[in-house]
């Protein structure tokens, strides 16, 4: 998710693309790119509203790469130089010494002409972002990363399911993750419409697949499941009023809305979400489509606590592993289910 303050007055304005990750040197095992995996060398950078960083929040904790991984969290409002770290102390990341993400990025690119996005990697010796690329960041941290994952942590992107995966992924990524975006930044009735169809069109598909198993692919929580589930989370507080995506709510729907509270509830994912970071971003920087900047005061969230049963349908969440530990302290979110 990118974009500067003032920036974010042109969504709803002009037509929506969103950009390639420019930034893809990729952290590996054998250090291919220059980038070896090494503990402690780099820190994470995230926005809790963000969708596409929220996927690495998950990842992170699944895999029990906390301590291999520093985590750094921005104010889920821009300003004109876009992220910045005024939840820390001084206004300033107390690792990476910076403001503003940007200054990882003129690091890397001087005058660097695209978004300051996240997630994003950058490496703690040099300053420099080294990665920006939503897409390949997670699906490394399952792979290359495996040297310094927990004891128990859950294969979420096993050689076996691959394809399947791969192939569920990359549907969800244009008709739901992308998808509630080019509907809520469309600029006209066409394109919206054709966008919010695809969204529910895909939800329907999703909801038959669901019906008679617990995980989007095999019988254990997958990349495909982490993906799905950052856009559900923010469906009703955020899509289907600020973006329009209002045919159903996903309260509305049984098995959709089962399915997101049994991840919700699974230890390193609800534990995740900021439902206050993910509303003030959407309402108060989209300023395109939301020019009053006022943030509603519902949805109810108790019910992401409600029993789902999905259980029923067996399943091993984790797989031959085990749940994530405790919450490291200082990555604290609310209690779950609380505004």
């Amino acid at each position: 998710m990118s974009g500067g303050g003032e920036g974010n007055s042109a969504y709803g304005h002009k037509a929506f693309k969103r950009s390639r990750s420019h930034f893809a040197d990729r952290i590996t095992a054998d250090g291919r790119d220059g980038r070896p995996v090494e503990a402690g060398r780099y820190r994470l950078v995230v926005s809790r509203a963000c969708p596409w960083a929220s996927r690495a929040l998950v990842s992170r904790r699944l895999l029990g790469l906390e301590d291999a991984l520093s985590l750094a969290v921005v104010d889920p409002i821009q300003d004109d130089r876009s992220w910045r770290f005024t939840l820390d102390a001084g206004g300033r990341d107390p690792v990476l010494g910076i403001r503003f993400l940007s200054e990882a990025y003129d690091r890397r690119e001087t005058g660097y002409p695209g978004g300051v996005s996240v997630p994003a990697v950058v490496d703690v010796p040099s300053g420099e972002l080294v990665t920006n690329d939503y897409q390949q960041i997670t699906l490394d941290l399952a792979t290359e990363w495996s040297a310094l994952h927990r004891p128990g942590a859950p294969d979420l992107y096993p050689r076996a399911r691959r394809d399947e995966i791969d192939t569920v992924m990359a549907e969800v990524y244009e008709d739901v993750n992308n998808g509630v975006y080019r509907a809520g930044f469309a600029t006209n009735q066409e394109e919206y419409e054709a966008a919010c169809a695809d969204v529910f069109r895909r939800l329907e598909l999703l909801e038959s697949r669901l019906a008679g198993q617990r995980y989007l692919v095999g019988d254990t929580i997958t990349e495909a499941d982490i993906r799905l589930f950052t856009t559900l989370v923010r469906f009703d507080a955020v899509y289907h009023g600020h973006f329009k995506c209002n045919r159903w709510k996903l309260a509305e729907n049984p098995v959709l809305w089962a399915y997101a509270r049994d991840l919700y509830q699974t230890p390193g994912f609800g534990d995740t979400v900021d439902f206050d970071h993910i509303k003030r971003h959407y309402y108060q920087v989209h300023s395109g489509i939301n020019p009053t900047r006022i943030v509603p005061l519902g949805p109810d969230l108790s019910g992401w606590l409600s029993p789902h049963h999905r259980d029923e349908l067996g399943g091993r969440p984790f797989g031959d592993g085990t749940p994530p530990g405790p919450v490291p302290p200082g990555e604290e979110v609310p209690p779950q289910g609380q505004p």
